[in-house]
This record gives C-alpha cells, structure tokens and sequence, in this order.
C-alpha cells in the first residue's frame, strides 16, 4: 500500500495535506515541516530543510538569495534565558542576517545579533549566540563558534 500511495500524486497530496493539518504546520515554500514563525525576508533561490525553524517573532530576520540551510537549524531572534532567571523584565529580540549564498549546516543555532556576510559557511553543530557580523567568505565552527575569516576567498 505504501508504495501505491509513493507512486500516486494524488495520494501523496493528501497524505502530506493531513500532516500539515496534524501537525499544525503552516504551509511554506520550503520543506512542509519547516518552521516559519513570524515574518522574515527571505530571498529567492533558498532551501530551508525538514525541522528547521527560522523564529523572526518581535525582531528581523533577512536570509539573503541562493542560501542553503540544512535540517534541524535553528534561527532565533529571541533570549529569554534572563527574563526566565528574572534578571529582565522581557524576551532580548535581536536581528539575524544572512547575507546571500550562505550555507548553513545541519544541526545549527543561530540567534540573535548574528550578521553573516556573504559567501559564507557554518560548518554542522555550530551555536551562534550574539555572533556579530561575520566577515565574508568564511567558516565559521564549532561551539563556541570560531571563526576562519577569508577561509574560502581565493587569492
């Protein structure tokens, strides 16, 4: 049965209309489990992966054109670790860019205050928190992240 309903377009159309109603996902031009949560500006030629979320609630996202995130990223405007400790008295909401052709690995977290220029990379398992601009062209890793500045630009 599962393979008649793989082969046959208007079963799969369904099936993936009643997950989208399950689950409660709003329908987006990326993959149908992406998370898209307030109103980011999102250029063209963009692929957001399956689980991602991209939360420009209360503050700005841009993702800039022909950028690539993986499954599982995360980009967050919002900090509410200190309104939770209650040493504030609000969530901190920053803006996120990222510039144009962008690739971003699975397994990410980028939160806000984070600029990363153009033609850059954020290597799989990377945490962004308050990252800064970011310098064109590099590779930026790990957590914490380090950053490789100029790491891909040709000589």
């Amino acid at each position: 049965m599962l393979k008649s309903m793989k082969d046959d377009p208007r079963l799969k159309e369904e099936l993936l209309a009643l997950l989208i109603d399950v689950l409660d996902l709003r329908p987006n031009r990326f993959h149908p489990t992406a998370l898209i949560n307030g109103d980011p500006e999102v250029g063209e030629n963009v692929y957001i992966g399956a689980y991602s979320e991209v939360n420009a609630k209360g503050s700005k996202i841009i993702i800039g054109n022909n950028c690539d995130i993986a499954s599982y990223v995360s980009i967050n405007v919002a900090d509410s670790h200190r309104l939770a400790l209650g040493t504030a008295k609000d969530i901190d909401r920053q803006p996120i860019t990222l510039e144009e052709n962008v690739f971003v690995g699975s397994h990410c977290f980028i939160g806000g205050g984070t600029h990363i220029s153009h033609h850059s990379v954020v290597g799989a398992g990377t945490i962004l928190i308050n990252g800064g601009r970011i310098e064109p062209y590099s590779l930026i890793v790990g957590n914490p992240a380090r950053i490789k500045p100029g790491y891909f630009k040709e000589k």
